[in-house]
């Protein structure tokens, strides 16, 4: 299975419906391209090598194209989820993992953009709530992230769960 199915974890029940399905900005794939790359390379170095030694670049070839593989799967398999009474983030290749947080305890929002997100497009979200330890508070290689908060608030805002712009 190469994608975490997010529909069996809402409670339909209770009319709860997906806004927003988040997956990594493609920046995160850049690691695993540029590890299959030196993979290749060591590939390609193969043929020249004493044959006596033969064997290490090919290894080192195997160990470097594994680790990119389990890098981008890891990628691939980590889904940051907005629905219309919470958010949550399915994650995990070999053990999934889910973190959930009622959109009632987000007390604050966050959003980093660094430089070179802000011009490839991409930020990471920081979730405050009233909860001391939670396992939602940082999702990152969000893209379009300015979208996505105003997302989030939009549905913070049509549950009432914030009052009207400007009381207070």
């Amino acid at each position: 299975m190469t994608e975490p199915d997010i529909r069996r974890h809402l409670l339909r029940e209770e009319g709860e419906v997906v806004v927003d399905e988040v997956r990594k900005h493609p920046v995160v794939y850049v690691r695993p391209a540029l590890e299959g790359f030196a993979a290749l390379l060591l590939l390609v170095a193969f043929p020249f090598v004493d044959l006596d030694l033969a064997w290490f670049p090919f290894l080192l070839a195997g160990g470097i194209a594994a680790h990119a593989g389990w890098l981008a799967l890891q990628a691939r398999m980590d889904v940051f989820v907005i629905t219309n009474m919470r958010v949550f983030r399915v994650h995990g290749v070999l053990a999934r993992q889910l973190a959930t947080m009622p959109l009632a305890r987000i007390l604050d929002i966050t959003v980093e953009k660094p430089l070179i997100g802000r011009i490839l497009g991409y930020g990471h979200f920081v979730f405050e709530s009233a909860a001391q330890e939670q396992g939602l508070r940082d999702i990152r290689h969000v893209g379009q992230p300015d979208a996505r908060d105003l997302a989030i608030q939009r549905v913070v805002q049509r549950a009432g769960l914030r009052g009207p712009r400007g009381a207070g």
